[in-house]
């Protein structure tokens, strides 16, 4: 057996391929007011997708060989192209699966401890709304309202893709899908009324159900 051969046998052998499956969300994600059946349904198509994607990647991590890991460099290479794209996929996972899971709900406004710490850290509850808002405008693909752990106070940021600007230190407790596909069917260009839509139809015990986790605040 080659040297190549055996190297990459052992890289096949310690590195493991994990592997995800697709979640299953709430039937009431098809009946919302403002956000129809049809986009839903084809989000959902773009969700599986970076699900599928993101373990076909796993796969391709795993079977590296001592020759791939040897020519690893900035410009391009194929241990800097699947580490590029693996992130691109997980932030595609995650982000859907925060998004669709606090959605189908009745709208209104958090209570309790997240209500409270809302109003502590952005002034007031219609000062966080309009700033989540005006993000959602400005953002390209995805907003966030995050628990930062080292400021112990919750933020709103964007990011332009499923891999851009990450904030260090922070969990996001609520996830806005800006990119065209969550509102195109439904609005055309008008992303303001999508946003609307999805603040109607938001399910704040979810959000709260993680704040909760994440903060550690009851």
């Amino acid at each position: 057996m080659s040297t190549l051969r055996q190297a990459r046998g052992d890289i096949s052998k310690n590195m493991k391929a994990l592997k995800l499956e697709a979640r299953k969300f709430s039937d009431s994600i098809y009946t919302m007011k403002g956000i129809s059946k049809k986009t839903v349904e084809e989000h959902l198509k773009l969700y599986q997708g970076y699900v599928n994607k993101y373990n076909e990647i796993q796969d391709k991590l795993a079977s590296l060989t001592a020759d791939d890991l040897s020519k690893a460099n900035q410009v391009y290479s194929t241990v800097r192209e699947l580490k590029t794209e693996l992130s691109f996929a997980w932030g595609g996972v995650v982000n859907h699966e925060i998004y669709f899971n606090h959605l189908g709900g009745a709208g209104g406004k958090p209570t309790g401890t997240l209500f409270a710490q809302i109003e502590k850290d952005f002034g007031s509850y219609d000062s966080y709304i309009a700033d989540l808002k005006a993000t959602g405008i400005a953002a390209r693909g995805w907003v966030w309202t995050a628990w930062n752990y080292r400021e112990k106070r919750l933020c709103n940021y964007l990011g332009d893709s499923q891999n851009t600007y990450p904030m260090w230190y922070v969990s996001p407790i609520l996830a806005m899908d800006t990119y065209e596909h969550a509102y195109f069917i439904d609005y055309g260009v008008n992303r303001a009324s999508y946003i609307q839509a999805f603040f109607d139809n938001l399910n704040w015990d979810a959000v709260e159900t993680i704040f909760a986790k994440t903060s550690g605040i009851k």
